[in-house]
């Protein structure tokens, strides 16, 4: 069974962007975050209390006591409204998610929690500002209260933003995120299809050698500095009820600097991947697979280094950005059926068990390349090369 993954008309994205602020504007974002977080654990509490007295607290009552906080609270009416009224839409948001997995009675690992308290000291400023709530003006960012802030524009936006998100990460960077309406960008036709397998001692192995993922293992690398810092925060970690020490911030700060870079190496490598793969080929098979079982396996660490859920948004993202036709097929018994024939294995295979044979057709090639090579399959792109490669002339079938 494949899902195909085509790109029609305008797709929205995000641009994201380093912020400078200053400490004038660093007080002001804080001041706009504190209204914003006692606002959400007002919305939580009534929640609550009108969920225990049997009542509903849907969006009309939120806006209604918004409406009335603002005009009973100076502090509160001092501020803009409208990332207070954008973060009442997200409280409504998380809660009518979480209502509606209980409702279905989705498995617990797998529910939305209902909204919780945000405490001051584990929570990052997040504020969400409509198009009437800011304006770009000499190359700044002016949210609503006055509040000016540069920009480091990296990349040109490719049209007008309808939306931007001001937050601050763990490391202490703001950032700004816009929404715009990005169009699609067509590549030239290359009569070639491509078919994935995700894995972990290579991040993805595909019908073509030359677009073969290898593990990058950026975390590895990075493990010796990890552990130092890990150490750090160990032995000056506060008593349960004392507040942390500097030095315990600042061990914390530079952990959380390494991580960063980590993430960024990692999406770095699967995007470079992707544009690569996408530019090549009008139609990619990928495996529909999900990554999180793996975390309970003893191939967790090595699993999230690979960073295979990451790589595999970039590839999907990349295909409807340039118009290919990408096909997620599902990965049930992927690795016992043969490319060639079609047969079928009685026994799952081993891990350790790196070569695929055929009992059927006699055929032996490296596991992950038939696996590769039976998406295309299923996919209904079987390739005429082992390369890839179409005839001159042939057409791509139509996405299933």
């Amino acid at each position: 069974m494949t899902t195909p993954h085509t790109a029609r008309g305008a797709e929205h994205a995000r641009y994201t962007y380093r912020l400078r602020v200053s400490s004038t504007a660093c007080a002001a974002l804080r001041g706009e975050w504190n209204r914003c977080r006692w606002l959400w654990n007002e919305c939580v509490a009534r929640s609550k209390k009108a969920y225990a007295a049997g009542e509903t607290c849907g969006p009309a009552q939120l806006d209604k006591m918004l409406t009335a906080a603002r005009s009973t609270t100076p502090w509160l009416a001092e501020a803009s409204s409208v990332p207070q009224q954008q973060l009442i839409r997200d409280f409504g948001k998380s809660r009518a998610k979480a209502q509606k997995d209980i409702k279905e009675q989705v498995p617990m690992h797998r529910r939305a929690g209902m909204p919780q308290y945000k405490r001051k000291r584990d929570c990052l400023p997040t504020l969400n500002y409509t198009r009437r709530g800011f304006r770009l003006k000499g190359g700044c960012l002016q949210p609503a209260g006055g509040i000016a802030l540069t920009v480091v524009w990296s990349r040109e936006l490719p049209a007008d933003p309808s939306s931007v998100r001001v937050y601050q990460d763990s490391v202490g960077h703001w950032y700004c995120s816009f929404v715009v309406t990005a169009e699609v960008q067509p590549l030239p036709r290359t009569d070639a299809v491509l078919g994935v397998d995700w894995g972990v001692k290579e991040t993805a192995t595909t019908t073509s050698v030359a677009h073969d993922l290898p593990h990058a293992q950026h975390g590895k690398k990075a493990q010796a500095k990890l552990a130092q810092y890990d150490r750090m925060m160990a032995r000056r970690k506060p008593k349960k009820g004392h507040a942390a020490s500097d030095g315990y911030r600042e061990a914390k700060k530079r952990r959380a600097r390494i991580c960063q870079k980590i993430a960024r190496q990692r999406q770095d490598t699967g995007r470079k991947w992707a544009k690569k793969a996408v530019r090549d080929h009008d139609a990619i098979a990928l495996e529909d697979f999900k990554p999180k079982f793996l975390a309970k396996s003893s191939m967790a660490r090595k699993a999230a280094d690979a960073a295979i859920g990451a790589t595999k948004k970039a590839l999907i993202e990349m295909g409807r950005k340039h118009a290919r036709d990408i096909r997620l097929v599902h990965p049930a018994h992927t690795t016992m059926d043969c490319a060639s024939c079609g047969a079928r294995t009685k026994h799952a295979l081993p891990l350790s068990e790196r070569t695929y044979t055929c009992t059927a057709c006699g055929v032996v090639s490296p596991r992950d390349k038939n696996s590769a090579r039976v998406m295309l399959v299923r996919a209904g792109l079987n390739p005429a090369g082992a390369e890839g490669l179409r005839p001159p002339g042939a057409q791509l079938p139509e996405a299933a």
